[in-house]
């Protein structure tokens, strides 16, 4: 395995750049897919469901390279030359610097990476992620459900992905969901489902279950109303357009204001100030011919503010609707509730980009130059994200199966804490030597209990 690629040799500090060269050179990817086989095989990590996502990493620095052998072997995901360091769209909210992107599939248990790949900067989710998963099912064959969000949807992604299993996210920009977030009214819920819903953490969701063919695809689209979003949608429909009944009876009276040479010179003002409202109108009244005090013949407009009725009602139609679809439809057919459930879950990837970018963990900074070894440092940290998350995932099994929890940060029993809140918890135990006793100072009741959780080799640190 990972121990027997690197010669102990090169573990010294003044040969960690070769380091990242010989594991490059091996090929970051087979090691990891070595590496994640075997964890799976050891923890039976349950692989029904897998989540994809992407994040980018903003690097300081010019990274210069030629790039006219860009376009070569486009058509493969996983590439035989180094990533571009290059500017392009940036989660990190830096579009002043260079970056590059990291794929990253995770399992819904545990939220174990599966799958890593570094792209290029300037790389769009929506042109790679179909290639994604196609990999990712060559390199790791099981039958996972496949989910990602409406970066996949796109009917050359459908068609690249028909034989897998997937749940995503529609985009509200296909005429389609258009239509059904306009027209569909979701289903009320029965009593006797009120009860199984709020056990599930469904109470404020209702939905309507649609077959659709998309993209030559059977799938089954489900148009989901979440009562808290459909309040904040409200909240922020209101706020827009008291800021825009503002903003209008500013344009009214400059409108209003204004001496015209001709009437088309009004009605083209009036044209341009509509384009920057969208729930309110300025509608022309009454066009006056008048003289100025020159004695000039010039045109002033009588106009009042409107609203756009059908514009309104269509956003406060849509607030809170969100479409999700998925190709298993009928022997393979999904209940409503899981299929809502396992995209919420989408979070397992975002919360391991959270961990990659926390500065308390120091993976969030890069100080290398060659595109290599920046590929190298990713597979690194992603490494790092599958041990942290493995421990915490075992933690919480094993403290599920005592039934017994542990105080959290705001002293609150929980089965889930988060392994950065066991490190910090294990923070006050020191080593010290009293008369020539050694002793383990502050091991409290419940730091040997979390240690009793723990395997051997944690315990015999502090035991």
């Amino acid at each position: 395995m990972l121990g027997e690629r690197i010669k102990p040799d090169y573990l010294n500090d003044d040969k960690i750049g070769r380091v990242m060269d010989e594991l490059y050179k091996y090929g970051l990817n087979d090691i990891f897919i070595e590496v994640v086989l075997e964890v799976i095989k050891k923890f039976k990590i349950d692989l029904k469901y897998s989540h994809l996502d992407s994040t980018s990493f903003h690097l300081d620095g010019e990274y210069k390279r030629e790039e006219d052998k860009e376009k070569q072997e486009e058509e493969k995901i996983i590439k035989e030359r180094p990533i571009f360091i290059k500017k392009g769209y940036s989660r990190d909210h830096r579009p002043d610097l260079k970056q590059c992107v990291l794929d990253l599939i995770t399992s819904q248990d545990g939220d174990i990476p599966l799958f890593v790949r570094a792209g290029d900067g300037n790389e769009s989710d929506k042109a790679v992620f179909g290639k994604v998963l196609v990999e990712f099912k060559k390199q790791i064959k099981f039958d996972s459900i496949m989910v990602c969000d409406s970066a996949l949807y796109g009917q050359e992604n459908l068609q690249i992905i028909q034989h897998l299993k997937w749940i995503t996210r529609v985009p509200m920009t296909i005429k389609k969901a258009k239509e059904l977030v306009q027209n569909i009214e979701v289903e009320e819920v029965k009593d006797e489902d009120k009860e199984k819903r709020s056990d599930l953490n469904l109470e404020s969701y209702t939905w309507k279950e649609e077959i659709v063919t998309y993209g030559g695809i059977k799938q089954t689209w489900l148009i989901v109303l979440s009562e808290k979003r459909q309040k904040s949608d409200l909240e922020k429909l209101e706020k827009q357009l008291s800021q825009e009944e503002k903003k209008s009876r500013k344009f009214l009276k400059e409108i209003q204001s204004e001496e015209f040479e001709h009437p088309q010179a009004a009605r083209y003002k009036l044209k341009a100030i509509n384009k920057k409202l969208r729930l309110l109108e300025i509608k022309e009244v009454e066009l006056i011919e008048t003289y100025s005090k020159k004695k000039e013949k010039i045109y002033k407009m009588i106009s009042l503010i409107i609203k756009k009725d059908e514009e309104i009602s269509r956003k406060t139609k849509k607030a809170g609707k969100f479409i999700l679809a998925t190709n298993l439809v009928e022997e393979n057919k999904l209940e409503a509730s899981e299929i809502l459930i396992t995209y919420k879950n989408q979070q397992s990837t975002e919360r391991g980009f959270r961990f990659l970018k926390d500065p308390l963990f120091f993976t969030d900074s890069f100080f290398v130059e060659k595109p290599e070894r920046i590929e190298t440092m990713l597979f690194l940290m992603s490494l790092c994200l599958l041990i942290y998350n493995l421990g915490q995932r075992e933690l919480r099994n094993c403290l599920k199966r005592v039934k017994k929890g542990i105080n959290n940060q705001v002293e609150k029993v929980t089965l889930r804490p988060t392994l950065r809140w066991i490190f910090q918890c294990f923070q006050g135990i020191h080593y010290v030597i009293l008369n020539g006793v050694k002793q383990i100072v502050n091991l409290t009741e419940e730091r040997r209990f979390i240690l009793s959780l723990l395997p051997a080799s944690c315990q015999r640190y502090y035991l």
